[in-house]
């Protein structure tokens, strides 16, 4: 590994991107993220524009003595990144759809790219519920998408990565190539490396039946007791969640919506549009529907699904998951988070596991046998949003498991990280970190917590 003076302009000299400063402007629009309560505070940041940008940043901090993060569209920013070096890959922005089924996309694409590059052909890549979000932190992550009860996780659907570890070497990973490297990528997030381009194989699937029913907030009992009945029974070919909204009155949300406590009842059906109706009938007999969106869309408007806000916000996230949902545990979050509850609570989320998403193959990614992901979403400047999701994961402990999903309701930390990975999984994850990146370069962000060396 080459030994690099630790100075700016030596980085600059070696760099086809750029390098930011605080007070740059430059800076200020690469350290932007999806969460506005969350405001990264790095040392430097580095525009990649290739690959070969990525290595010589790695290489840099750890002669340096920097740990390294990584952002491309900042969903997953969950902390300040103090005195860290910010690799930035949203200049990263290669996106190939190869029309015998497969992908190839840069560090910087988000799913919409891929969604409408696939679309001519008759497929479709397992996104998530939010096209906006950026493919590769989403696929690291697992990445659970409105029709992953038919598909799988996202993670599991990578033949490739491109990634650079944190001696600072550019590595292609394969199954056969880099195997350890392999297995960490998908879940293990940052644990393997900055990914610069992953190939992932699509799913034929030119439309959907779906969408969602919105229900009063009055009809919550019902349609939540009648919701956890409904998917005892609900085949894979369905994905579903349900959520308890609060949506504040602003533009772009629906008059029936706004400003009320409603209920919605997400669908993503990849079967034909006949048996989806069929299988979502006793949820719309389970109340007289405020909206009822579901119907055949083409697979690149799945956004609608989960109708995830575009522009960036301030939230604060909880999150669990749950080994079953009985009616006791129905009782329970409506008694915490329901009409009558006084919940400061945007989004109370259950959403289905199970189907395809229990099937194991060898890689990072934990907690398949999960039956439900429970999420809430509030805007941490209403005074006491921290204390009550702590108290609707107390109210659903009972029925938890103590982990929790690498990519929902981002975080760092040791806590975190034993939630997120099992403890076999997370000393492979760690072992292989230590093999790859000996001085511990990329400690910073969702990664194992290691220490500088």
């Amino acid at each position: 590994m080459t030994t690099y003076v630790p100075d700016l302009d030596t980085l600059r000299g070696r760099l086809t991107g750029a390098v930011a400063l605080p007070g740059d402007d430059l800076y200020a629009s690469l350290t932007s993220g999806f969460n506005l309560a969350v405001r990264p505070t790095p040392a430097v940041v580095v525009q990649a524009l290739d690959a070969q940008d990525v290595a010589e940043a790695v290489r840099y901090a750890g002669a340096a003595g920097l740990a390294v993060a990584v952002q491309a569209t900042g969903h997953g920013i969950a902390d300040a990144l103090d005195g860290a070096l910010l690799v930035h890959t949203g200049r990263l922005d290669e996106c190939v759809v190869h029309p015998d089924g497969w992908a190839r996309v840069g560090a910087g694409v988000r799913w919409q790219q891929v969604l409408d590059a696939a679309a001519p052909h008759g497929l479709a890549p397992l996104c998530g519920s939010a096209p906006a979000v950026g493919v590769v932190g989403y696929t690291t992550g697992g990445g659970l998408g409105p029709v992953a009860r038919t598909y799988g996780w996202a993670s599991d659907r990578v033949r490739a990565a491109e990634l650079v570890t944190g001696d600072g070497v550019l590595r292609r990973v394969t199954a056969e190539d880099e195997p350890d490297l392999f297995w960490a990528v998908r879940g293990g997030k940052g644990a393997a490396g900055i990914v610069t381009a992953l190939e992932f194989d699509l799913v034929e699937q030119p439309e959907l039946y779906a969408g969602a029913l919105y229900f009063d907030g009055a009809d919550a009992a019902a349609v939540l007791q009648a919701w956890r009945l409904w998917c005892a029974d609900l085949p894979a070919t369905g994905t579903t969640s349900v959520a308890l909204l609060q949506l504040p009155p602003l533009p772009g949300v629906p008059e029936p919506l706004a400003g009320r406590f409603t209920v919605a009842v997400r669908f993503g059906w990849t079967g034909t549009a006949g048996d989806g109706a069929a299988a979502l009938a006793p949820m719309r007999a389970a109340a007289l529907p405020l909206i009822d969106a579901v119907q055949t869309i083409p697979y690149p408007a799945i956004g609608m699904v989960h109708a995830d806000p575009v522009d960036p916000l301030p939230a604060y996230e909880e999150t669990d998951l749950l080994r079953e949902l009985p009616a006791e545990a129905v009782d329970a979050l409506l008694a915490v988070a329901g009409p009558e509850a006084g919940s400061p609570q945007v989004i109370v989320e259950v959403r289905q596991l199970g189907g395809a998403l229990a099937t194991a193959p060898d890689s990072a990614l934990c907690h398949r046998d999960a039956a439900f992901t429970l999420i809430t979403i509030g805007v941490p400047m209403i005074e006491g949003v921290p204390q009550h999701a702590a108290a609707v994961r107390a109210a659903m402990g009972p029925w938890a498991t103590g982990g929790a999903l690498p990519n929902l309701a981002a975080g760092t930390g040791a806590e975190r990280l034993a939630r997120s990975y099992d403890p076999e999984t997370l000393a492979r994850l760690a072992a292989v970190a230590e093999r790859f990146d000996p001085l511990h370069v990329l400690r910073a962000g969702q990664v194992p917590v290691r220490s500088p060396r």
